[in-house]
């Protein structure tokens, strides 16, 4: 019987990567359905595409305890450690609340209009900062640093989304806001540039002009923000102002994007597009031309509510489109690199790779992606406690098959690739040993 000695793959970043397909994957951020991980596309755009980051909604949230085992399960199956977000405004936009083991919790306007008080604000914020940190969510998509022009306003105050039609007001809401996130390591988000709430319209449902309510004094939350130190996230709203750009919306405009929000305003983080597949855009561009013009616009993350397009992984997709608009001189591939830059950056001092890394198991898990599998599979493990681990491959009658590790390892968690090229088709036993613990695990090759 022929066995097979494996190569170890530790869960480390790999941030000294160069391939180009890579950067551009570390630029998008998707959602996908379910509370686990199962479907194939989404762990190659994990494992082998390297997308950068993923988006959590209501539905894939069950509970507290299931939370922290999904985000664990998305970090162990990628290279990189993934950006994890999620919306948590408070209010009527939260996905953590009641119904998923949490609580419901008040408005923005609440916060900044009822109760104006900088405790209040605190303790709400810090609150909601704990449930993301102890679910393993490193990116709140959240404040809204949109001022209540329209109180009226679809999108935003209507659903009391805006702490207050004071610009002053929004800043220091803001500021508490963040700072309460920033003190678990949790990346915040101002949204949406240059300001939504002067709206009549929804850019979800279609194209949002804001060129006769909009006015220069929704930019001081973000102005006062950025001064003050901010560099977390921004993200540009699908919203047009002929004043502004007279052709683009401001998600798909230089004009904004570049020249107003980092040349003017000075603002030095990561700049995320609202949702590609809201109306404002889908109804009014192509898939390509719209992320080749928010690239180009200076966007470093697209946000995307799904990981499939025409059922295939909408990663690799957009890589295949961006490497020929490369390739066509329509992107410079010093865009991507300004971008990937500023990613692996912000990875590396927020704390992100630290958070992730840090985490050690209560328990000993030994688990496998896909299964069923073709001819390779990723092993995940768990230890909490370092020792000698022994962890073989045997097939139904007992006999050895492989040897993937017997070794001293220190308490984490970690992955193994098995290529199984040189088995046949079948039922498989995975084995643990670590002193007086055993772990068994049936795994399926199918040819």
């Amino acid at each position: 019987m022929v066995k097979l000695l494996l190569i170890l793959l530790l869960s480390i970043s790999v941030y000294g990567q160069t391939d180009l397909r890579q950067k551009i994957s570390q630029m998008l951020m998707v959602g996908f359905p379910g509370t686990t991980v199962s479907d194939t596309i989404l762990i190659n755009d994990l494992q082998f595409r390297g997308v950068g980051g993923i988006i959590l909604f209501g539905g894939n949230i069950e509970s507290p305890v299931q939370l922290q085992g999904l985000t664990a399960q998305l970090q162990n199956l990628s290279q990189v450690p993934l950006f994890i977000s999620i919306d948590q405004e408070g209010g009527r936009v939260a996905r953590l609340k009641e119904t998923n083991g949490y609580s419901n919790t008040y408005t923005a306007y609440e916060i900044g209009t009822i109760f104006n008080d900088e405790d209040v604000t605190r303790e709400w914020a810090g609150l909601m900062a704990g449930w993301l940190y102890d679910g393993g969510i490193n990116v709140n998509l959240a404040p809204v640093a949109d001022v209540n022009v329209n109180p009226n306003s679809p999108a935003i105050g209507n659903l009391d989304r805006s702490f207050s039609k004071i610009p002053d007001t929004v800043f220091q809401h803001c500021s508490w806001f963040t700072g309460e996130f920033n003190q678990k390591n949790i990346i915040n988000t101002l949204k949406h540039f240059p300001g939504h709430g002067s709206a009549d319209t929804d850019s979800h449902l279609g194209f949002t002009d804001i060129t006769a309510t909009w006015a220069d004094s929704e930019l001081v939350p973000f102005r006062k923000l950025f001064q003050s130190g901010y560099k977390d996230f921004v993200m540009t709203g699908h919203l047009y102002n002929a004043n502004l750009d007279s052709v683009f919306p401001s998600s798909l405009s230089y004009k904004v994007t570049t020249d107003l929000l980092r040349n003017d305003l000075g603002f030095e983080g990561i700049v995320i597009t609202d949702g590609m597949f809201m109306g404002a855009i889908t109804n009014n561009y192509s898939f390509d031309e719209a992320l080749t013009l928010a690239i180009n616009a200076g966007n470093d993350i697209l946000l995307y509510t799904t990981n499939k397009i025409d059922n295939k992984s909408l990663v690799d997709s957009v890589v295949n489109i961006v490497i020929n608009k490369i390739s066509g001189g329509i992107i410079t591939e010093s865009r991507i690199e300004e971008s990937y830059n500023r990613i692996m950056e912000m990875k590396s001092l927020t704390g992100v790779e630290e958070i992730v890394n840090n985490i050690l198991p209560d328990n000993y898990q030994l688990i496998n992606y896909p299964n069923p599998f073709n001819s390779s599979t990723q092993i995940h493990i768990k230890i909490p406690e370092a020792g000698i681990i022994s962890l073989k491959v045997y097939n139904i009658i007992g006999e050895e098959v492989a040897i993937i590790i017997n070794n001293y390892m220190a308490a984490g968690t970690y992955k193994f690739f098995l290529n199984a090229n040189e088995l046949s088709s079948g039922v498989y036993l995975l084995r643990m040993n670590s002193g007086e613990v055993n772990l068994s695990h049936k795994i399926i090759l199918l040819r």
